[in-house]
């Protein structure tokens, strides 16, 4: 199931991606760091979405 942390993880990651690559083309340090930073944020967020997904199948298999 997706969830909004995947959502918005994946997001972030694109909108990183996009940052990144823009900024190596300009050659703005600053804009690359950014993206990266977004990227590993919307790491973060589907990690966060997939132990939500692992916490709603083990309470599926509970109530089972």
């Amino acid at each position: 199931m997706v969830d909004k942390e995947h959502i918005k993880g994946a997001a972030d990651k694109v909108k990183g991606a996009v940052k990144e690559a823009a900024g190596k083309v300009t050659g703005d340090d600053r804009l690359v760091a950014e993206g990266k930073a977004d990227k590993a944020e919307g790491s973060v967020r589907q990690s966060v979405g997939d132990v939500k997904d692992a916490g709603r199948k083990v309470a599926d298999s509970v109530k089972r």
